[in-house]
């Protein structure tokens, strides 16, 4: 058997039929620059996360880099992130002239350390940037009890819920990304950013449109960055399937960890008052890269998220960090294992997978 690690074209099939009658509406109609769709699905997902406001961005790096500019983030101040979890983070810190730093992560639930975080802050601190990582929060209330600014980092997370209430409009701003493997994946890029603050959604549409509030009248220095009218529409879609998508992924969750109890491995772990929907599934295992290869070699493709971590990266060589700054962050990327993870991952394939780990250890 051979198993897709991702499938982004599998739900596709499942919603062709609606999906290309959208596409068809809008070449239709020729609107393609934020257009009527792009309005609804704002309305949309910005209802759907429990907030006022959703602006629709190009990427869900783009919303954290307008996020951090709404915010007046700029050289001289400092934001404080994770060093585990993809470059946009860090990168939307450094694009806009502010210093990045890190704060070392849990262990078993990978999302910052509320500890380690306040060991870094300093009168520069102007913002936190958590990361709601694989699929569950960042503990935002520990978070908010340093008072500043929270800009929360939703791409993997959409339909989490933290202590009873959707993410991405707790914090001042939450960003999200339709990346087409995320939850919610358009076909191509495409991301917004949440907010209940009116005055800072108004300064977003400005951003995302060259600074503009009256066209050829260009009040900030912004971005060409808008969300596509046709993303936006497959994303109107898709959003009705969301919550049965993370349904299931907590329904494979279950049967990884049942099936694999009793292995040398250890399982995610849920933040205290966290749901878990499961955008990645982890194994922590001292023989990871031998357990890579061999199901490479019984045809169960894994991807390492992420393999080094970020203050490691050659392109922050200039920075001064080095190995062993962040050691928990570090220790986690040298033994973490995602397994294959989507709704439409059959309980067959799932089944496979778990004997393939199984062979592994001899179980």
């Amino acid at each position: 058997m051979n198993i897709p690690f991702l499938n982004p074209g599998a739900q596709f099939h499942t919603l062709r039929s609606e999906i290309l009658a959208a596409v068809e509406g809008v070449l239709a109609k020729g609107h393609y620059i934020l257009g009527p769709n792009v309005a609804a699905f704002e309305q949309e997902a910005a209802t759907y996360c429990g907030a006022r406001f959703g602006i629709g961005v190009n990427s869900g790096s783009d919303a954290l880099t307008l996020a951090l500019k709404a915010l007046g983030v700029g050289p001289g101040d400092e934001v404080i992130t994770t060093p585990f979890t993809y470059i946009a983070p860090a990168e939307s810190i450094h694009q806009l002239g502010a210093k990045i730093v890190f704060a070392d992560i849990h262990p078993r639930r990978f999302t910052v350390d509320p500890v380690a975080v306040a060991h870094r802050i300093t009168p520069r601190t102007k913002a936190l940037l958590p990361v709601h990582l694989f699929g569950q929060a960042a503990p935002l209330r520990e978070l908010e009890r340093f008072g500043l600014p929270i800009v929360e980092d939703c791409a993997q997370a959409i339909g989490v819920t933290y202590e009873g209430r959707p993410i991405a409009g707790q914090g001042a701003l939450g960003c999200l990304s339709f990346y087409p493997t995320k939850n919610l994946g358009a076909c191509g890029d495409g991301g917004m950013v949440i907010t209940q603050d009116e005055a800072l959604a108004k300064t977003l549409r400005m951003l995302r449109v060259h600074g503009i509030q009256q066209r050829y009248h260009h009040d900030l220095h912004g971005y060409n960055s808008r969300l596509d009218e046709l993303q936006a529409a497959i994303l109107r879609v898709k959003l009705p399937h969301l919550n049965a998508g993370n349904a299931r992924r907590i329904e494979l969750a279950a049967r990884y960890t049942a099936g694999l109890a009793g292995l040398p491995v250890e399982f995610p772990e849920i933040q205290p008052g966290s749901s878990h929907i499961y955008h990645v599934y982890a194994l922590l295992t001292d023989r990871r890269d031998a357990l890579q290869a061999h199901l490479a070699a019984h045809g169960v493709p894994t991807l390492i998220y992420y393999p080094l971590p970020l203050h490691l990266q050659k392109c922050y060589a200039d920075q001064g960090w080095r190995a062993g700054d962040y050691p928990v962050a570090e220790a986690v990327s040298a033994r973490i294992l995602p397994l294959p993870m989507y709704p439409e991952l059959t309980d067959a394939q799932a089944d496979y997978v778990i004997a393939q780990v199984r062979s592994f250890f001899g179980a």
